[in-house]
């Protein structure tokens, strides 16, 4: 599946860069990007190791016996034979509502590793959250990922001028009638499409309408069996 640019990549950035960084949950529904826009941005560090509890279960098991983030770090570098190295390495947990002691160890990163960068992604975490007896209140930031806006939608239709020139109208500057009616022929796609990244890969990697709507009928039924 084709990547899009988000504008939740900026925020990363700053997150990155800045010295005060907490270790990041970044929240949402499943199927709207979270684990892509990560792994996108681990192209920012000379390494990169993701932990999925889902995928790899096992896993689970280091969590299990204590929460010290370095010797976490230890045996999840053999584990993936990747050396987690601090300012150099994004370390990423996904799936993480699937290992209640993770979560509690982001909080224990903060205060005992805070030169590492950690990122954890999840869906449904407020059901994971309301079974812990406390969370890393003031330790731990939260970003929240929902689908494509109108204006990431005109980024990956390659208008990204229209997208500019939208932002910048007024009613003292109104957009020309020409301008207006491309923006509501955009429009009109992305409402029939919805934000959906795989829809909307789809639909710009050269798939039709009712292929589209093949791909959102899947995503219906696997939320409402999820």
């Amino acid at each position: 599946m084709a990547y899009y640019k988000r504008d939740i990549e900026e925020e990363l950035i700053r997150w990155k860069n800045d010295n005060e960084r907490q270790p990041l949950l970044i929240r949402g529904a499943r199927q709207v990007g979270k684990s892509s826009v990560v792994r996108n941005f681990s192209s920012q560090f000379k390494s990169y190791v993701e932990v999925n509890f889902e995928q790899d279960s096992d896993v689970k098991s280091i969590f299990e016996r204590n929460l010290r983030p370095k010797a976490i770090c230890e045996q999840l570098s053999v584990l993936y034979e990747t050396a987690i190295i601090p300012g150099e390495t994004l370390l990423f947990f996904d799936e993480i509502q699937s290992c209640l002691p993770a979560i509690s160890s982001l909080r224990f990163f903060y205060e005992q590793y805070p030169e590492l960068h950690v990122i954890a992604a999840g869906s449904l975490l407020e059901f994971a959250l309301a079974e812990l007896p406390s969370y890393g209140v003031g330790r731990v930031s939260s970003l929240f990922l929902y689908p494509f806006s109108f204006g990431e939608f005109l980024h990956a239709a390659n208008a990204e001028l229209l997208r500019k020139t939208i932002a910048d109208a007024s009613p003292q500057k109104p957009l020309s009638d020409a301008i207006h009616l491309k923006a509501l022929e955009l429009y009109k796609q992305f409402l029939v499409l919805g934000g959906m990244p795989k829809v909307i890969s789809s639909y710009f990697s050269g798939g039709d309408l009712l292929s589209c709507q093949r791909v959102l009928d899947g995503l219906i039924s696997a939320y409402e069996d999820d």
